[in-house]
This record gives structure tokens, sequence and C-alpha cells, in this order.
């Protein structure tokens, strides 16, 4: 059995840490160990990261100080029954992590850009990066885990892009794209130690083997990797623990037998970051004693050499793409003129037009779970839209009606419960929470068709809660 460390403060009794994991730490951090350890008895915050493209507001909020959109909330709410987390205004982020944006626009931002996020569920790292890429850009999200695949696909739908592509393939698959990605994120699948203060369950399931096994596994994936980065192309690297094994020690390995040099980062000194050395190679821990956040670890570096654009094959005929009534009868639903639309099975999809041959490129390579924006699919001769078109940023809110809920009309719309809001309007609404599309109902006349999916429904029972528990949990909506 593994042992244990104990230490107290007077009479309080701090959290219980892995004895190893302890003296490791204490010889990376010395004297400043103490405060380490203690923080770990510190509350959490609580941070969420704001879809500017629905949400313009400016919230009474504290800022995250490294990310434009990121803001700390006082309470954590029950987020399940916000309307807002559904229809992707935000997302709920540990704030380390959104220091992924200090990465992307200090190694530089681009037009066209094409972006693999390749450890992506849940979709943190994944939405930031949709609300950072040029307009024109393609970001890849992939998670190997089919399950995960799907978690991630729908918080990517939530959000609303259209030049997105989720995918479900294992690292060494992107090998078959050699020299494709201009941007690759590899958050990577690690011994969580910077997670033990949020989640005591990882204190139990840690282990030194496991962190060994982690690193190994780390180092098979960057290299598996590896080919499909562009030469010339940045790759960012991060973990949520403090292992050197999984951390400095990986990107040292990986200069053995890559060729890439270091992108230094400009770091203000009130946000906390250690920056530490990996043999010339800057590195950026974040210490829960020092940062507002959990612990966190990131690395970028440039792989070297020249950039030899790929030529891109030409389109003649695919029997993805729509026929022209189709698409002329689709693009009345969305309000991007540079989209296209794709026919899959009985779908409708709107894709960038200009990244038709990359899209293509991955279908013949990868698993694909989802591309663009489903738009809507034919059933005998109805049209039903697409759920995450409601949800979309393409779409063009002139076409349907609307109906505009109060917040216990919204949770009851989420529940995939009946609805009594008046409405004239036959045929397809849209519903809206302060006029934020939450999704569809088709007007039957005596009564409302819910197309809210049902996997996606609220599944616990509000009427749990007493009435003054509800209300108190919505006076805590950070927005």
């Amino acid at each position: 059995m593994k042992k244990l460390f104990l230490k107290f403060i007077g009479t309080k009794l701090k959290m219980v840490l892995p004895e190893i994991f302890a003296q490791r730490m204490m010889k990376i951090l010395d004297k400043e160990f103490e405060a380490f350890h203690q923080s770990f008895d510190n509350e959490t915050k609580t941070t969420i990261r704001i879809n500017r493209d629905k949400f313009s507001e400016q919230p009474d909020l504290t800022p995250v100080d490294f990310c434009d959109t990121g803001y700390f909330i006082p309470k954590r709410p029950l987020f399940t029954i916000d309307p807002f987390i559904h229809a992707g205004v935000y997302y709920v982020q540990e704030s380390s992590s959104m220091f992924l944006e200090q990465a992307v626009r200090q190694s530089g931002l681009k037009p066209g850009m094409k972006v693999l996020d390749l450890c992506a569920a849940p979709g943190g790292k994944s939405t930031h990066l949709a609300s950072l890429l040029p307009k024109d850009s393609l970001l890849v999200s992939n998670d190997v885990i089919r399950a995960r695949g799907q978690i991630l696909s729908e918080n990517l739908k939530k959000w609303g892009k259209p030049n997105v592509v989720v995918t479900n393939s294992d690292p060494r698959d992107f090998q078959r794209l050699p020299q494709f990605f201009d941007l690759i994120v590899i958050d990577a699948p690690c011994s969580g130690e910077g997670l033990f203060r949020r989640d005591e369950s990882a204190v139990q399931e840690w282990s030194p083997d496991n962190a060994q096994l982690c690193a190994q596994r780390q180092q098979r994936i960057l290299a598996d990797v590896w080919p499909t980065l562009k030469d010339g192309g940045v790759l960012i690297y991060s973990t949520c623990t403090f292992n050197p094994a999984e951390n400095e020690e990986n990107i040292q390995w990986l200069s053995k037998f890559a060729s890439i040099e270091p992108i230094g980062l400009k770091i203000a000194d009130h946000w906390g970051i250690t920056v530490t050395d990996a043999g010339g190679l800057p590195c950026y821990r974040f210490y829960p004693h020092k940062v507002s956040g959990e612990g966190f670890f990131m690395a970028v570096v440039r792989k070297t050499g020249e950039s030899n654009p790929t030529q891109q094959r030409k389109i003649k005929e695919n029997p993805l793409l729509a026929s022209k009534a189709e698409k002329e009868s689709a693009r009345k639903l969305f309000s991007d003129e540079s989209l296209d639309v794709l026919r899959f099975e009985d779908s409708l999809l709107a894709f960038p037009s200009h990244l038709l041959p990359e899209l293509f490129q991955i279908k013949s390579n990868l698993r694909i779970i989802h591309a663009g924006v489903k738009i809507g699919e034919m059933k005998q001769k109805d049209f039903l839209p697409a759920h995450e078109l409601a949800l979309a940023t393409i779409l063009n809110r002139t076409v349907f009606p609307e109906i505009d809920l109060s917040l216990e009309e919204a949770i009851t719309y989420l529940k995939r419960d009946d609805i009594a809001a008046p409405s004239v309007n036959r045929g397809w609404n849209l519903i809206t929470y302060r006029n934020i599309p939450l999704g569809w109902v088709k007007n039957v006349g005596n009564r409302y068709n819910s197309a809210f999916p049902k996997e996606w429904r609220i599944r616990m029972s509000v009427t749990e809660f007493k009435d003054e528990r509800l209300k108190e949990e919505m006076t805590k909506f950070p927005l």
C-alpha cells in the first residue's frame, strides 16, 4: 500500500498527499512547498469562458488575466438548469487552461490555418480555438475514445461554428495526412496531479507506476502525430500534472528526435506563472499557490524547416455535394455565403466551400463524427430543421418565427416537457431565451411538438427542488 504524506498546521490537517509525490514536490519547490501544500485546502474557483458570437454584453465579473473572454464567478451555480449553457453562450473551464489563448496568439495567427486539437474531449480547448482562429481556418477536434468524442461533438455543436470537423481516430492515423496542420494542440492524457485539489479521487488513483505509464503514452502520442505537423508549424503541448517526466522531460525527449525551436511567451509578473527550462526550451508551470487556478503545464515549440504547401486537389464531382435545388433551398436558412451544402444520407450540411478539399481528404483517412453544421433532414415530404442549426452562428433568423421563453418556461423546454407559450405561427418556431436560440418546436395548432434532442434533455427532476432552493440557484447564474 502506498504511503501517504500527512502534515499538520496547528490543529488543522492538510490534504493527504501520496508520500512519493510530496517528496518529489519538496525537491522541486524547496521553500515554496509549504505554501503549495497549504493551497490544496483552499477553495477552488469556478471560471467560465464566454462565446462572444452569442453574447456581446460585458459581464460584471472578475476577468481571467490572460484570456479576453474568461471570467471568475463568485458562486458555482447548478449549471444544468441554466439555459445559456445549453445554448452555447459560455463554457465552464478551469482558468489555468485558458492560457492556451496566449500560446495561440503569441505563436502567430494567420488566415486559412489548419489546426488539430488531438486529445480534445470534452471540448474546452476546442471551443476556445474555435473562437480564436480566423474565420477561414479549419479546426479538427479529435478524441480516440468514441464516447468522449460524442461529448466533444455535442459541445462544439452548441458553440455553433461551421468550420469544425470532429474525428474519432488514433493519433497514429494522422500520419495519413503528412504536413497537413499549421498548429497542433496536444492536451495530453496525464497523471492528473494538478487536479488533486479539485478531485480527491485523483489522489487515490495516483501511483508512480501510472505516472510513468502516462509519460510513455505521451511520447507515443507526440511521435505518432509529429509527421502531420507542417515544417514551420507550431506544437502546443500541455498537461494538468506537475510530474517533470510528463512535462519538461517529454519536451526534451521530443527535441532529441525532432528538429524544433523554442517559442518564448511574454508573461506578466502578476499572472503568477513559473517559467522553467527544458534544455533551452522555455516551459510554463501553474502552481495553485501562485495562480488563481489549478495545476497546469504548457510548452510551445516550432517545427523547423521550410514549409512546402501541398497542392490542393480540385473537386470535379463528389457524392457528398448536394443538388442545385437542395443548395438553393438550404442556403435560405443560413446567412454565410461562403458555405456550401453537402448531402449525407437524408441530411444536409453546411460547410465552408474553400475547405471542401481538406474535408474530403480527412474523410478518406479518418473517422468523422460530425462536420460543419447540420441544416436538417427530409422526412417523407417534410423538412425537419436540425437542432444544431438553431444553435449555429450562421442561422438566418429572419426565416423562422420566434418564441422567447421565460426562465421557468426555458427549463421546462430543456426538460423536453410541454410548453404553453402563445404563438399564432403554425409550423416550425425557433425557441429562444433572452433572445438566444435554444432549439425548435413545431406548432401543429393544438400543441407544440418539441424537437429538442432527447439525448440532450435535462434529466434531473427540477420539481425535486423546493421553490426557494430553485430560485436561489437561479440567482447564481453567471450571465
